[in-house]
Formats: C-alpha cells, sequence, structure tokens
C-alpha cells in the first residue's frame, strides 16, 4: 500500500494550457522546478472555472496555498472565487494580472523581432506571412497581429508560449509571471 500523495506546498491556477507551459517554463528559466518544490500549476479551462476549482482546493486544506495568474478582463471571476475587495487584494493574496492576456505580456517583453525570430525558429514564417497579408489584419499593429495569429491553430498558443519564454532572458520575463514566480 502507497502512501497517499502529500499536500502540494501551493497550487497554481492559470487559466489556460498556453499560461501553464509559461509559467513552467519561466520556472524553468529561473532554475526552479516547481514539480519537485511541490507546486502544482492548475490550467482552468477557462476563467469561469476558478470558483469551482478554488472551491474544491479550499475544502481539501488548501485554500492558503493558491495562487494565480489571470486575464485582466477576467477579474471578476477571481475575485468573485477568492472573496477579494479588488485587484490589489488579489495581489497580496498571490493572484497577478497579465493586462489583456499571457500572450500580449510575452509580445511586449520580447518585442515584434524577437517574436518573429521565435516564429521562424518554428519554422512557420510562411504561415504568419500568409496571415498578415489577410485583409482583416492589414491594417492592425504588428503586435496585435502576432498576439492573434498565436490563437488560430490548436496548440499553437501553448507551443509559443513555452518557445516565446524560452526565449526571453530570464530578467525580462513580463511582470505579473515574474511576481507570481516570486509568491510561490
Amino acid at each position: 500500500m502507497t502512501a497517499p500523495d502529500p499536500l502540494p506546498r501551493a497550487v497554481v491556477l492559470v487559466e489556460g494550457a498556453s499560461d501553464r507551459e509559461a509559467v513552467l517554463a519561466a520556472a524553468r528559466a529561473l532554475g526552479r522546478d516547481l514539480a519537485a518544490e511541490g507546486v502544482r500549476v492548475v490550467a482552468l479551462g477557462g476563467a469561469g472555472g476558478v470558483a469551482r476549482q478554488v472551491a474544491e482546493l479550499t475544502a481539501a486544506g488548501l485554500g492558503d496555498r493558491l495562487r494565480g495568474l489571470y486575464d485582466v478582463g477576467e477579474e471578476a471571476f477571481f475575485r468573485r472565487a477568492l472573496g477579494a475587495a479588488d485587484a490589489g487584494d488579489l495581489a497580496a493574496r498571490g493572484f497577478f494580472a497579465c493586462v489583456a492576456d499571457l500572450e500580449e505580456e510575452l509580445v511586449r517583453a520580447l518585442g515584434v523581432a524577437g517574436v518573429e525570430a521565435v516564429v521562424t525558429a518554428q519554422r512557420e514564417a510562411r504561415a504568419l506571412e500568409t496571415f498578415r497579408n489577410q485583409p482583416a489584419q492589414r491594417g492592425r499593429a504588428p503586435e496585435a497581429q502576432l498576439r492573434r495569429w498565436l490563437g488560430t491553430t490548436s496548440g499553437r498558443k501553448a507551443r509559443y508560449a513555452r518557445a516565446l519564454v524560452e526565449h526571453l532572458d530570464p530578467g525580462a520575463l513580463p511582470p505579473p509571471l515574474r511576481r507570481l514566480l516570486a509568491a510561490t
């Protein structure tokens, strides 16, 4: 008979698989192994799942061990689930907001040329160019095009979340990601 798994030291709640990949890659870039540290990173499958996850984890005795990353547009879901008064209260509890989303944060941190270099390394420069030539994309800022393009193919956001973080100098990690890892 095996012993039950010990309770994790912390549980990090993120909206999706791409956010999970970015958190894990950022931790590795900082020389950390979250699993070995007893930190579990849980993708919610969307912000709407946070209330259920928080309730389950709190009932399991993990309420004070929760941390997270969320998109500012989804803040209300996180505030309700955690009973937080405002974004400052969320940050005090270890939950940090991305301005639009984590992809936007990564594009800003790397810059257009940096993201394009990763796209080229992933052998998708032609796909990006085709996307940029679509009528709906022609007048948009390059940052907006890149952010939108990342979400156009299944699995691309998660793959690029990892690749973009790996391309960054650890000191250039987006602030919400740095703050989350510092609090975890």
